[in-house]
C-alpha cells in the first residue's frame, strides 16, 4: 500500500456468534464510508459456530478477516486485531451496532481536533431511543458503586455526589469530557493505546472498557463524549447466548477492577466488606437468570 493510500482509521469489529448483526453492522459501515475515507476494516472472529466467517467472506471480501481458534474474550480478541491495525487511530466497534449518518467521520474529526483526546465515544442509543449508560460513566469507586446499587443514583440523578457512576448530572446533549466510555464504539489514538498496552487480558468479557479508560486517564489522556452523532446498539446480543457465564464475568470484572485500583486504599475490614458485597451481588444476579 502506497503512503498516499495509508489508512487514516483502522476499524476493529470483534464477533462471536452474531452473524446477522455482524452483517448489518458491516453494511452500515460500508454504506457510511465515503470515497475519500481511508478505512482499514478488520473483523476478528472468536471461533463462531454460526456461519459468521463464511458470511463475511461472501458478502465483504474487502474486509480483513482474522479467525481465532477459540473464544478469547473481548480484551484478548481485540488485541489480536490491534496487531493488524495500520492507522494512527483505531475504532473498536461492536458487531451488534449500526452506524448512523457520518458518525465515524465526525468522531474522527473531533478526536483529532485536540492532542489531549486519547479516546472518544459518540452517543450510543439503544433500540428504544434511550441512551446506553455505558457510553457515559464515571469510575466505579466504592462510593459510586454503593450509590448505584442502592438506588441513590436513580433517586438523585442530578447530584454529582450520588450519581457519580452514571454521570447523569452532566448534560448528555452537549460534548464534554467523561471518565469512561463504552467498548461498543471507542475511537482511540494508537499512540495512547500503545502506552497502556491496549486491552487488559485479566478481563474476559465486561469491565475492560472501564479499565481501558482508567489507564488512559492515569497517563494524562482525556476521554471525550461527543453526542452530536450516534450509533444504535443492540446491546448484549452475544452475552445472551451464555447468561450464566455473563453474570460471572460481569461480577468478576468488578472484583478485578476493585483489587487493581482501590483495594490498597482502604482499611482491611472495609476491603473485605466490599469483596463480600460483590460476592452477594453475584449470587443475587444468578438467582434471576
Amino acid at each position: 500500500m502506497a503512503d498516499s493510500e495509508s489508512p487514516e482509521l483502522s476499524i476493529i469489529i470483534l464477533n462471536y456468534n452474531v452473524k446477522e448483526l455482524l452483517i448489518n453492522c458491516l453494511e452500515s459501515v460500508f454504506q457510511s464510508k465515503g470515497k475519500l475515507d481511508r478505512w482499514q476494516i478488520i473483523v476478528v472472529d472468536n471461533a463462531s459456530s454460526d456461519g459468521s466467517v463464511e458470511a463475511v467472506k461472501e458478502k465483504f471480501p474487502q474486509a480483513e478477516l482474522i479467525i481465532n481458534k477459540e473464544n478469547l474474550g473481548f480484551s484478548a480478541g481485540n488485541n489480536i486485531g490491534v496487531k493488524y491495525a495500520q492507522a494512527p487511530v483505531v475504532l473498536f466497534l461492536n458487531p451488534d451496532t449500526v452506524i448512523c449518518d457520518h458518525a465515524i467521520q465526525k468522531s474522527l474529526e473531533v478526536l483529532l481536533s485536540s492532542p489531549d483526546y486519547g479516546a472518544l465515544t459518540c452517543k450510543v442509543e439503544l433500540p428504544d431511543g434511550s441512551l446506553d449508560y455505558s457510553c457515559h460513566r464515571g469510575f466505579p469507586t466504592p462510593w459510586n458503586s454503593f450509590c448505584y446499587f442502592t438506588g441513590l443514583a436513580k433517586l438523585f440523578p442530578r447530584s454529582p455526589i450520588f450519581s457519580g457512576y452514571t454521570a447523569s448530572y452532566l448534560d448528555t446533549q452537549k460534548p464534554h469530557e467523561i471518565d469512561s466510555a463504552t467498548g461498543a464504539f471507542l475511537m482511540v489514538r494508537k499512540i495512547a493505546g500503545d502506552q497502556i498496552g491496549w486491552w487488559d487480558k485479566d478481563y474476559f468479557w465486561n469491565g475492560e472498557d472501564i479499565e481501558f479508560c482508567f489507564c488512559l486517564k492515569e497517563r494524562g489522556w482525556k476521554i471525550y463524549f461527543y453526542p452530536e452523532v450516534k450509533i444504535i446498539h443492540y446491546k448484549g446480543s452475544s452475552a445472551k447466548l451464555e447468561k450464566h457465564k455473563t453474570v460471572s464475568h460481569g461480577v468478576s470484572a468488578m472484583r478485578i477492577f476493585y483489587k487493581k485500583h482501590y483495594y490498597k486504599k482502604y482499611p482491611p475490614i472495609f476491603r473485605d466488606f466490599i469483596l463480600w458485597g460483590i460476592k452477594i451481588l453475584e449470587h443475587w444476579r444468578k438467582l434471576w437468570i
